[in-house]
C-alpha cells in the first residue's frame, strides 16, 4: 500500500493501561454523577440557612444538571485540542474550586454560581474525557469497561449520602461542603491517569472497517493534541438520521423532564413524612445500590440474542413501570413504603441507563451512534434546568408533593407512551425505508458525549 494512503491510529489494547482508565472513569463517575445526586441532602439546610422556597433552592440542583450537560461538548472541544488528561485536570480544579467557594456562600445566587455554574463546568470537564477515554482503550471488551466504569455513578450515590449528611451533622453545611471539595480534587488524580494511546501505522483501508470505528469517533477524540487530524476532520458533519429518532427524541425528552424530580425531592419529602436525617439519606443509598443493579441486570440481558428484539419493549417497561412508582410516592408515608419506591425507583433507572445507548443504537444505526446520543443527551441540558424549579413552584403553590411526583411520573408515563408509538411506526415499516431528517449534527459538538447520564 502506497505510504501516502497510510494513517496513524492508535489501536484499542483491550487492556493493560487501559483498566487504569476504566479505574479513573469508575472514580470520575463516582465523585461527579455520585455527589451530584447528593446535592438533595444539602437542600433542606440551604432552605432554611437563607430562608428561600423549595422552587429558588432547585435551581441549584438544576444548574449543576444543566450546566454538566452544556458544557460537556466543550470537554470534548478540550481534549481533542489539547488532550483528555488536561481537560480532566482543568474540571477537577473547577469543581473543587465550586465546592469550596460555596462553603462561603451568603446568599442563593452565590450558591447559583459556585455549586451550580463552576461546579457544574468542572463536571464536564472531567466527565466527558473520562467516558471517552474508556472507548478510545477498548474494542472487543467495550461493554464490561463501560459496565464497571458507569457504576460509580450507584455505588457513589449509595456511599455518599449518608457520609455527607453526618458530615452535615458534625460539620454544618459549610464545612461538609469544603470537605467534599477537598474530595472534589481527586477528580485531578484520575485526570493524571489518562494517558494518550501510542499511534500505530495502520492501513486506510482497514481503517474503514468496524474494527476502527470504536465508539467514539478517532478524528475527534484521539488524545495526540491540537493535531492535523482533528483540524482536518473538523468541518465534518455526521450523515443523517433515520425519521424513527425524532420520535425517540420525544420520548428523551419527556424522560429528562420526570428523572431528577424525586433525586431532589425525595429527601424532603422523606423528612416532610417524619423519617429521621439518617433514614431519609439511606433511602438515597439504597436507590444508588438498586441503580447499580437495574444497570448490570438490564446491561446483561440487552447482550443476550434471544432478548434483542424485546431491547425496545424491556426499555418501554422500564420506563413506565419507573413513572408508575413515581404516581405512588404521595400515598407512601413511612419508610418501608418509601423503601418499596427506591427499590422498584432505583431498578428501573439504572435499566432504562443501560439500554438509552443499546435502543439508540438500534433505531440510527450503530454508524450514527455516537452524534445520535450525542444530541440526546446535549437536549437534556434544558429539562434537567427547568423541571426541578417546576416542581419546587408546585410544591410553594399547592403546599403537597403529589403534585411534584405527579408531574415526574406523568412525564415518565408520556415517555413510555412515545416509545409504544415509535413500536408501533417501526412494526409498519421495513427496515431500509424509513424516510431521513434533513438536518446534519456537527461532530464536534457532541462526540464524546455518547456515555453520559
Amino acid at each position: 500500500m502506497d505510504k501516502g494512503k497510510r494513517n496513524l491510529t492508535p489501536i484499542p489494547p483491550d487492556g493493560g493501561w487501559g483498566w487504569m482508565i476504566v479505574v479513573a472513569c469508575f472514580l470520575t463517575t463516582f465523585f461527579a454523577r455520585g455527589i451530584t445526586r447528593c446535592i438533595s441532602v444539602f437542600f433542606v439546610e440551604f432552605q432554611m440557612q437563607f430562608s428561600q422556597d423549595y422552587s429558588r433552592t432547585a435551581w441549584i440542583h438544576s444548574l449543576v444538571d444543566c450546566t454538566t450537560m452544556l458544557c460537556a461538548p466543550l470537554g470534548s472541544l478540550i481534549g481533542a485540542r489539547l488532550s483528555h488528561r488536561i481537560a480532566a485536570i482543568l474540571g477537577g480544579v473547577l469543581a473543587t474550586i465550586g465546592f469550596v467557594f460555596s462553603s462561603f456562600a451568603t446568599t442563593m445566587e452565590h450558591l447559583y454560581l459556585s455549586l451550580g455554574i463552576i461546579t457544574g463546568m468542572g463536571f464536564a470537564l472531567s466527565y466527558t474525557p473520562a467516558v471517552a477515554m474508556v472507548g478510545i482503550y477498548f474494542r472487543e471488551r467495550t461493554a464490561l469497561a463501560y459496565g464497571i466504569a458507569m457504576s460509580g455513578s450507584g455505588i457513589g450515590t449509595f456511599l455518599l449520602a449518608p457520609v455527607v449528611q453526618l458530615l452535615i451533622e458534625y460539620y454544618t453545611w459549610r464545612g461538609a461542603l469544603l470537605i467534599v471539595g477537598g474530595l472534589l480534587s481527586h477528580l485531578c488524580v484520575c485526570g493524571a491517569l489518562m494517558k494518550p494511546l501510542d499511534e500505530r501505522e495502520i492501513g486506510s483501508e482497514e481503517c474503514q472497517r468496524s474494527e476502527c470505528n470504536f465508539l467514539v469517533p478517532v478524528a475527534v477524540t484521539l488524545d495526540t493534541g491540537p493535531s492535523k487530524s482533528f483540524q482536518n476532520h473538523a468541518h465534518q458533519l455526521c450523515p443523517p438520521l433515520k425519521a424513527d429518532f425524532l420520535l425517540l427524541s420525544l420520548s428523551f425528552f419527556f424522560l429528562a423532564c420526570g428523572c431528577t424530580v424525586p433525586f431532589v425531592y425525595l429527601v424532603p419529602y422523606a423528612l416532610g413524612v417524619g423519617l429521621s436525617n439518617q433514614q431519609a439519606a439511606i433511602l438515597m443509598s439504597i436507590l444508588g445500590v438498586t441503580d447499580i443493579v437495574g444497570n448490570i441486570t438490564f446491561g446483561w440481558l440487552a447482550d443476550r440474542k434471544c432478548w434483542r428484539p424485546c431491547r425496545l419493549a424491556s426499555y418501554m417497561l422500564a420506563v413506565g413501570l419507573e413513572g408508575l412508582s413515581c404516581l405512588l410516592v404521595p400515598v407512601l408515608q413511612g419508610f418501608p413504603g418509601l423503601l418499596a419506591f427506591v427499590l422498584l425507583y432505583g431498578y428501573f433507572d439504572g435499566a432504562y441507563v443501560a439500554l438509552i445507548p443499546v435502543v439508540t443504537s438500534d433505531i440510527v444505526g450503530p454508524a450514527y451512534l455516537s452524534s445520535a446520543l450525542g444530541l440526546v443527551y446535549f437536549l437534556h441540558a434544558v429539562p434537567y434546568l427547568i423541571s426541578p424549579p417546576i416542581g419546587g413552584w408546585l410544591l410553594d403553590t399547592t403546599g403537597s408533593y403529589t403534585a411534584v411526583f405527579f408531574l415526574s411520573g406523568s412525564c415518565l408515563m408520556s415517555s413510555s407512551v412515545a416509545l409504544a408509538i415509535l413500536a408501533l411506526h417501526r412494526s409498519r415499516v421495513k427496515p431500509g425505508k424509513l424516510t431521513r431528517i434533513g438536518f446534519n449534527i456537527p461532530v464536534i459538538a457532541f462526540t464524546n458525549l455518547s456515555n453520559m447520564g
